[in-house]
């Protein structure tokens, strides 16, 4: 078993709280905004991504140097973090919906509706910050 790197984990942890508070910036935004605006939807889509990357790159570390079973998608590696009692479990359905919402930014750029992504920037950014405040406490 590897050992958790604490400066690893720190440092995307760091990143992931820079991107909640840019995206915080953007909550007033409306779905005109971000039809209207490419370049500021652009944004909005991409930190929400580099977000979520984040919270998962932590994730495969910490499944990795725990020895923990090697995940199935990126859902999976909530999963995984909750059977090792990382997350708690009663929150699993928010975690893998990041993971879920990965999957939809990534592989269905193209079709991601204005409404979707400033439905999760106006009530998601909450679970971002509780992922990291949670490694945080229990890792770090």
């Amino acid at each position: 078993m590897n050992m958790v790197d604490h400066t690893f984990i720190k440092k995307k942890l760091d990143r992931l709280l820079e991107y909640i508070e840019d995206l915080e910036e953007q909550q007033h935004l409306s779905v005109v905004d971000l039809e209207t605006d490419k370049v500021l939807r652009n944004h909005v889509e991409r930190s929400l991504h580099k977000a979520v990357e984040s919270c998962l790159d932590i994730g495969k570390h910490l499944i990795a140097a725990m020895g923990l079973r090697t995940p199935e998608d990126y859902s999976d590696i909530m999963v995984i973090l909750a059977e090792a009692g990382i997350l708690p479990k009663e929150d699993l359905l928010k975690f893998k919906k990041m993971a879920q919402f990965r999957n939809v930014i990534v592989h269905n750029y193209e079709k991601i509706e204005p409404q979707i992504v400033l439905a999760v920037l106006q009530n998601n950014l909450s679970d971002l910050r509780f992922f990291a405040k949670i490694v945080r406490d229990r890792i770090c």
